[in-house]
């Protein structure tokens, strides 16, 4: 494949994780099993896809990646996948100024944040135009619900949901032993996660906790504001609420864990080394890292357990996802179907399997983990992901901003938490004034 010759001045360390993070069978059946002309179109021509991936520019992720992508060829040869390895910082940036120089890539895999701009500005094109209405059901049938909607707007789908985390709460059961408390009951409010920091920053001399993502993109926080009841966004896409009381008390929250010393003070770089070293208690952070700890924990010589996300006292939490979406952006007919056949393989039930056991990231097809076919067993030997798998049924999309400065506005929301957590300012003045510029910016 094309992109091996690329690899090398390409890959980057796992914690790029942070900047960003069908039809039942395998997908790569027949033109007679996969139906309609999109199986013609694409079997009757010699085709190459240009493909951008950010997976293939995470070490720990290529070898799966490369996995899909052999697999797939092999059973489309008539498709070839130019996999092109770019960094999740770079890749939307990366596809605006190929598509000016017209020379745009056939698929692209971006973050859900920039689902907006993908469609307003890239050309993506919404499955709806380009595969057949009864296909298209097929295909998206044992599909996790929730999941789908993450790459659909207005009504069509123009990204298919591919590689996906949420947030979950890792924790070192040997800090909990150590500081008195039970592994096996780990803390379900935030309340409760400042209590078990405090014990175990006092009781063994390491950090107690520490909550991830208030840089590095939002979507953390828009899981921290909706499971207060709050929004980063109005529904109708038009009003800016990072300021709100909800979300405004969200801040206070995380805030107050680290003036009380429950929350160390490293950014989240330093923390995702620290908990791998056992030094951190807790860590509120992306599923995609787990397999990471797990190696981690294993030479370490302590115990690696996880639960979802803590809740704000009695209110039901909102996970919201990290990660991406494949988007076609082509305009060439054959090459669209061809695609078609690429999205349709990916996220197969073969698809997640190898996603999800080889690169680190959830199955959008739930039934594939009872299925021994599939990852059954794989989930019985690591039943570290079953927290994960649960918060699909209360998943929340990661909103992307509307128009051009939709990347300015997340950045607004990632700084002024970061500057409000990190010191003892108002954090009501600062989400405010965060929001007024935000809402300057909606086009």
């Amino acid at each position: 494949m094309a992109y091996k010759k690329r690899l090398a001045a390409a890959l980057v360390s796992l914690t790029l994780i942070t900047t960003a993070c069908g039809n039942g069978g395998t997908g790569s059946g027949t033109n007679a099993a996969n139906g309609g002309n999109a199986g013609n179109a694409a079997a009757n021509e010699q085709i190459t896809l240009k493909f951008y991936s950010y997976n293939l520019a995470i070490a720990s992720q290529v070898p799966g990646t490369e996995k899909l992508i052999s697999e797939f060829e092999t059973a489309h040869p008539n498709i070839k996948i130019d996999a092109i390895p770019i960094s999740s910082t770079d890749i939307n940036a990366k596809v605006q100024a190929d598509i000016v120089a017209g020379s745009a890539p056939d698929i692209a895999q971006l973050t859900f944040d920039g689902l907006d701009f993908a469609v307003n500005n890239f050309n993506a094109k919404p499955l709806e135009d380009i595969v057949a209405a009864d296909e298209l059901k097929s295909n998206f049938k044992g599909f996790s619900p929730n999941g789908l909607k993450l790459g659909q707007l207005n009504g069509k789908t123009f990204g298919l949901p591919f590689t996906f985390s949420t947030p979950v709460l890792f924790y070192n059961a040997k800090l909990f032993e150590e500081a008195g408390l039970d592994p096996a009951a780990p803390p379900t409010t935030w309340a409760q996660v400042k209590d078990y920091g405090l014990k175990i920053a006092e009781k063994t001399g390491m950090t107690g906790a520490h909550v991830g993502g208030a840089t590095g993109g939002d979507w953390i926080i828009q899981a921290l504001i909706g499971s207060n009841g709050g929004q980063a966004l109005s529904d109708d896409r038009k009003t800016i609420k990072f300021g709100e009381p909800e979300a405004v008390e969200m801040v206070q929250m995380w805030q107050d864990l680290i003036k009380s010393g429950a929350n160390g003070k490293l950014n989240d770089g330093e923390a995702i080394e620290a908990f791998s070293q056992g030094k951190i208690g807790m860590l509120l952070f992306t599923s995609a890292l787990q397999s990471s700890f797990v190696a981690a924990s294993q030479a370490g010589g302590w115990e690696l357990k996880t639960a979802k996300m803590p809740a704000f006292g009695d209110k039901p939490t909102t996970p919201v996802n990290s990660g991406s979406a494949l988007f076609i952006l082509s305009d060439d007919k054959a090459k669209q179907q061809a695609a078609w056949e690429f999205l349709k393989f990916a996220t197969s039930q073969r698809g997640y399997t190898i996603i999800t056991s080889e690169i680190g990231y959830l199955p959008l097809r739930p039934a594939i983990i009872d299925d021994p076919n599939y990852l059954k067993d794989w989930v019985a030997a690591n039943p570290l992901v079953k927290p994960n798998l649960e918060q699909l049924d209360s998943l929340k999309p990661w909103v992307s901003y509307p128009g051009a400065n939709w990347k300015q506005i997340e950045t607004i929301l990632n700084d002024s938490v970061s500057k409000a957590i990190a010191g003892d300012g108002d954090v009501a003045a600062i989400m405010q004034d965060a929001q007024k510029r935000a809402q300057a910016l909606i086009q």
